[in-house]
């Protein structure tokens, strides 16, 4: 499944980047049912139709770049890095089309956990026996092991970027027989199906050394439907033939050629008939080439998306991904220090009109999100913004001493006017539509708001990092483990060593003890609804915290040939492989 760090670089995603990795890095009463209606679709690639896809055929699929690494778990990697991977190595479980997380019977016959409230937690896992590495070696505990030694933070001389559970494992052993592998937990870790997806052969993690070089085109094992076939950095290209060694389904395609795609050539190289698949989410949102107003934003993008339409032979996917845009509100600055001001203008947030204007130019659903953890279509969400209550913001704000000037205006306290100051990244259409219709809301209430547009590189480096802005619009992946995937993103910050508070990944600057309680609760409940209790508990409180406002999902459009079966936007899931192919005449 999907390597999700929650640092600097995946707050890099903003809005609509050019990542093409697509499919891509701890009490309030008892809950209400969760309502079984998604809010928003994601994916529309259905299931596969092997049938119709003949064999043979060499597929061009455009990334950003060839990865420096295929070790996801390495700082280097990118979202093309896991791409990769899933190409490549094993994945124990996948997440379906609602972020479930579903064993992968390639590599897994079964996972059985100890039942709740039995101690120690014991996982047994039993390997497809027919799961072997490309040098003929089976899966086997050797590379369980040496992948949580790499991953467990108990060996400094490895220097991942270091996922959560692997801290939580005791110790693995040999089963009963050469495929069975035990993993016992010195605590119960509820996300145990979020690990050894990837898992890479021992040969890649059984030392420092072999960790922390750059995955490429060496001689390491892989065991996925294909093998490396090339890896030319300069030539912009990964090359994957099918692998000999394969035991399940036989791939459709020959081969599939990673092609280094810059954004803003994709329509260009569609048009000329050089790329079959091409993540165009970036092409169409960040069409206009120089600086310019709103307005010229949303007409290049627009003119971008005409054109992708109209390619012949082409045709644009469209999907809600499983990325969450949100306003960040800094609560270490200035009139937002204080929770009752955050309250107020979470709710003068008019949540439906944002989606409108972010996704509806792009031929989406507008579905306004209404929950931190979890995206509209993923098992479990529920709409928690019901929390802020029902007060209007105005009378919020009066409360709080932010007087409204006879007849409107900007409202002030103490000769001081309430204005902000609203970052997005720079050259964003879909951005600056969001941008200009949280003005209007926050105008409405009183509130004035600056736009400032920042480079990428400068968005989280020089402001998400050191705290210098009021509210930020940027995403954060959703994925299959929210308990331990976002529990940074709310952490209360806590003193360094030099008494200043630390935020890290919680560029909001707000916590509470009590939500790092529950995140810290639902990582180690085992029973699946009391742990869905325990998520929804703790985005209640972020939403009473005032720390952000979930918008929407981030669109994601993929452009595929009419030829080519398999593909399109995935959400949740995740490429097959050995399933991508050329239709049958």
């Amino acid at each position: 499944m999907r390597v999700r760090q929650l640092t600097a670089a995946a707050a890099a995603l903003l809005l609509a980047t050019g990542c093409s990795g697509g499919p891509a890095p701890a009490r309030t009463p008892a809950p209400a049912p969760v309502s079984a209606a998604p809010t928003a679709v994601t994916g529309d690639v259905g299931p596969p139709d092997r049938d119709a896809v003949r064999d043979g055929g060499t597929l061009r699929w455009a990334v950003d770049a060839v990865p420096a690494t295929l070790n996801v778990y390495q700082p280097a990697a990118t979202a093309d890095s896991t791409l990769l991977a899933h190409a490549l190595y094993p994945s124990l479980f996948r997440p379906d089309e609602h972020g479930r997380p579903v064993a992968d019977p390639d590599y897994l016959e079964s996972a059985e956990c100890t039942p709740p409230g039995q101690r120690p937690q014991v996982v047994t896992y039993r390997l497809n026996p027919n799961a072997v590495w490309s040098d003929g070696t089976p899966l086997s505990a050797a590379d369980f092991t040496a992948q949580r030694a790499a991953l467990s933070g108990l060996d400094p001389a490895y220097t991942p970027s270091r996922p959560a559970g692997y801290d939580a494992i005791d110790s693995i052993t040999p089963g009963a027989g050469p495929q069975e592998v035990k993993v016992t937990f010195r605590q119960p870790y509820a996300e145990w199906r979020s690990l050894f997806g990837p898992l890479y052969p021992a040969a890649v993690t059984g030392s420092p050394a072999a960790f922390n070089r750059p995955l490429t085109a060496g001689p390491e094992p892989t065991a996925g439907p294909f093998l490396l076939a090339g890896y030319d950095p300069a030539g912009g290209r990964v090359g994957l033939v099918r692998s000999p060694s394969w035991w399940g389904e036989r791939p459709k395609a020959d081969r599939i050629d990673f092609l280094a795609t810059p954004a803003e050539r994709r329509l260009d190289a569609l048009d000329q008939d050089r790329l079959d698949i091409a993540p165009l989410t970036a092409a169409v949102d960040r069409a206009q080439a120089a600086p310019g107003s709103s307005a010229d934003l949303a007409r290049a993008a627009a003119q971008a998306l005409r054109r992708a339409e109209a390619l012949p032979g082409v045709t644009v996917h469209r999907a809600a991904a499983a990325v969450l845009t949100q306003l960040t509100l800094n609560a270490a600055r200035g009139p937002l220090t204080d929770p009752a001001v955050r309250n107020a203008l979470a709710r003068a947030v008019d949540r439906q009109r944002i989606a409108d204007a972010a996704l509806t130019p792009l031929g989406l659903a507008a579905a306004p999100l209404g929950n931190h953890l979890l995206a509209g279509d993923q098992d479990g969400y529920r709409d928690n913004s019901s929390a802020l209550g029902r007060a209007d913001p105005g009378r919020l704000l009066d409360a709080a001493g932010w007087k409204r000037p006879a007849g409107g205006g900007i409202r002030a306290r103490g000769g001081h006017e309430l204005a902000l100051a609203l970052l997005v990244p720079a050259g964003s259409a879909t951005a600056r539509r969001t941008a200009d219709a949280l003005t209007a809301d926050l105008a409405a209430a009183g509130i004035a708001l600056r736009t400032v547009a920042v480079p990428a590189e400068a968005f989280v480096r020089d402001h998400l990092a050191t705290g210098d802005y009021d509210l930020a619009l940027f995403s954060w992946p959703a994925g299959p483990h929210p308990a331990v995937e976002q529990r940074a993103v709310y952490a209360k910050p806590r003193p360094g060593a030099d008494g200043a508070l630390e935020a890290g990944s919680n560029y909001g600057r707000s916590g509470t003890e009590e939500i790092d309680r529950l995140f810290d609760r639902a990582a180690a409940e085992l029973d699946p609804a009391a742990h869905l209790a325990l998520l929804q508990e703790a985005d209640t409180r972020i939403w009473q915290l005032g720390h952000s406002v979930p918008l929407y999902q981030r669109p994601d459009l993929v452009a595929v040939r009419e030829d080519v079966a398999g593909a399109g936007a995935w959400g949740f899931g995740e490429p097959r492989f050995q399933d991508i192919g050329f239709r049958a005449p």
